[in-house]
């Protein structure tokens, strides 16, 4: 009855931490798949001076932890007069992140498409991007749901990082409630539920989405 009492308790401040993650998650996963588009779009074209920068980009991207990303955002950019809300440099930043890595699960579906799909859509007059946009991409859209899919989700427990920015989402709202009630292990195991709710939440819209383009598919 202690726990439940505690749980009852904490619910009001961790079901407003669940908002704001739920808001960063949603908000990162829009802001990444834009970004992820654009960026392997750019490393499949054949033009130098678009592929490379978008190259390192994503290599630099990749490459550098998550956490040190929302320290250059949040903390490293207001010293050269760039300066952003705790809020907007969270999703500024699990954006930029998400992009990177989203573009590699776009690019290589892009890729996986046959060759012969390509000359055929040349065969009946069609350019490079139409191509691209009303035969390729669709295709490689399909491909890349469960890559993508795993990437967006991750999103959703990349979100407690952006608790050292102060902003009051589900990990720092539950330090705050163990602040006042000094009782850490229930709180970050219903915390933990918490996150893996929302996940599998995520999980059965990834699959229903993966039927749906099946279905698609073969009709």
């Amino acid at each position: 009855m202690e726990i439940v009492e505690l749980l009852q308790q904490a619910a009001p401040t961790l079901m407003k931490g669940v908002g704001y993650t739920l808001l960063f998650a949603l908000s990162s996963m829009i802001g990444g798949l834009a970004l992820g588009f654009v960026l392997a779009v750019a490393r499949i074209v054949p033009w130098r001076p678009v592929h490379w920068p978008a190259a390192l980009y994503v290599s630099l991207m990749r490459g550098t932890p998550l956490l040190v990303q929302i320290f250059v955002v949040y903390y490293g950019l207001p010293s050269v007069g760039i300066e952003f809300s705790p809020l907007t440099a969270g999703v500024l930043t699990l954006s930029l992140n998400a992009g990177a890595y989203l573009s590699e699960s776009l690019r290589g579906a892009i890729l996986g498409v046959t060759h012969g799909q390509w000359n055929a859509a040349y065969s009946i007059g069609l350019t490079y991007f139409q191509t691209l946009r009303f035969i390729i991409v669709p295709q490689a859209v399909r491909i890349a749901v469960p890559a993508m899919s795993n990437t967006l989700i991750s999103l959703i427990k990349d979100t407690s990082l952006v608790s050292v920015i102060t902003v009051t989402e589900l990990m720092l709202a539950t330090k705050e409630v163990i602040a006042v009630t000094f009782r850490p292990l229930p709180l970050y195991i219903a915390t933990a539920c918490i996150y893996w709710a929302l996940s599998l939440c995520f999980e059965a819209l990834q699959h229903r989405l993966e039927k749906k383009l099946g279905k698609a598919h073969q009709t």
